[in-house]
């Protein structure tokens, strides 16, 4: 077993000069099984350099892994929400906007929309964060 970045690279360097056989005993070792037939020289070097990097390093964030998967990226996590009743105030060239938070959706200028991003779109005239066009902090 490796013990620091050092041993890792002597190992690594060292697949270079490691004989067909020795490759596919690495192979058996990181992956429970025999190489299948015919796999390139090339091919051994680079899964055994993977999986020994992987198991000295560490492997792919669970992010990556879901991402590579086909699983996609997961669902965002609110950080932070607002209580119904805060009021956010931001000023737009020259002119404030006021939006009060609402059980389900804000209040502008006397009118209910569904998300802060809606009256953003609505004053600027653009796709904007909703939260981050009133300064929201996530």
């Amino acid at each position: 077993m490796m013990t620091s970045g050092e041993d890792l690279g002597t190992a690594l360097a060292g697949l270079e000069r490691a004989s067909r056989h020795r490759l596919a005993e690495h192979w058996a070792e990181y992956f429970g099984a025999p190489p299948p037939p015919r796999t390139s020289r090339s091919l051994m070097i680079r899964a055994v350099a993977y999986k020994m990097q992987q198991r000295a390093l560490g492997g792919l964030s669970a992010a990556t892994r879901r991402l590579l998967s086909g699983q996609g990226p997961a669902a965002v996590r609110r950080r932070r929400t607002l209580s119904p009743g805060t009021v956010l105030i931001r000023e737009w060239h020259g002119i404030g906007h006021q939006v009060t938070i609402l059980e389900k959706g804000v209040l502008y200028r006397g009118l209910r929309y569904r998300s802060m991003s809606e009256v953003a779109r609505l004053v600027t005239g653009a796709r904007w964060s909703g939260p981050r066009f009133f300064g929201v902090q996530a």
